[in-house]
C-alpha cells in the first residue's frame, strides 16, 4: 500500500500539476508554431525559391519509377529519403526554440526590474533586550 500512497503524493504535488499544464500549453503552442511555419513562412520561402515546396522534396531510393510528389511515392510503397520534411521540421524547431528563448528572456528581464522589498528596520538584538530586562529588574 505504501507504493500507491507515495504515487498519490507525487501525482498531486504542485510541481506535477504545473508540469501537466505546461505540457498542454506547449502542445497548443506547438500547433500554433507549426501553422506559422506551414502556412506563413514556408509559402514565403517557396515563393522566393520559385514555387518549390520543401515538404515535397525527396530522393527516390529505388530509382525504379519517377514520382511527382512525395505522397505519390509513399502511396506506391517506394523507399524515399524525405529530406524536405526534415528541413521543415528543423525550421519548426528553430522557431519554437527562438520563441521560448524570447519568452524566458522577457520573464528574466521582468524579474530583474522587481525591486527587493525594503528590509524592516532592525530593532535591538535579543541580547540587548535581555540586558534591558535585567537592568529594569535590578532597578525595582
Amino acid at each position: 500500500m505504501g507504493f500507491f500512497k507515495e504515487f498519490k503524493e507525487f501525482a498531486v504535488k504542485g510541481n506535477v500539476m504545473d508540469m501537466a499544464v505546461g505540457v498542454i500549453i506547449g502542445g497548443a503552442f506547438g500547433k500554433i508554431v507549426t501553422s506559422l511555419v506551414n502556412d506563413v513562412i514556408m509559402p514565403l520561402i517557396s515563393k522566393a525559391t520559385g514555387g518549390v515546396s520543401f515538404t515535397d522534396l525527396f530522393v527516390n531510393l529505388t530509382n525504379d519509377e519517377k514520382f511527382a510528389t512525395l505522397k505519390a511515392a509513399q502511396e506506391a510503397g517506394v523507399s524515399v529519403f524525405a529530406w524536405g520534411q526534415f528541413v521543415q521540421n528543423i525550421i519548426d524547431f528553430l522557431i519554437i526554440a527562438l520563441c521560448i528563448f524570447l519568452m524566458i528572456k522577457a520573464i528574466n528581464k521582468a524579474k530583474k526590474k522587481e525591486e527587493p522589498a525594503p528590509e524592516a528596520p532592525k530593532g535591538p538584538s535579543q541580547e540587548e533586550l535581555l540586558t534591558e530586562i535585567r537592568d529594569l529588574l535590578k532597578n525595582k
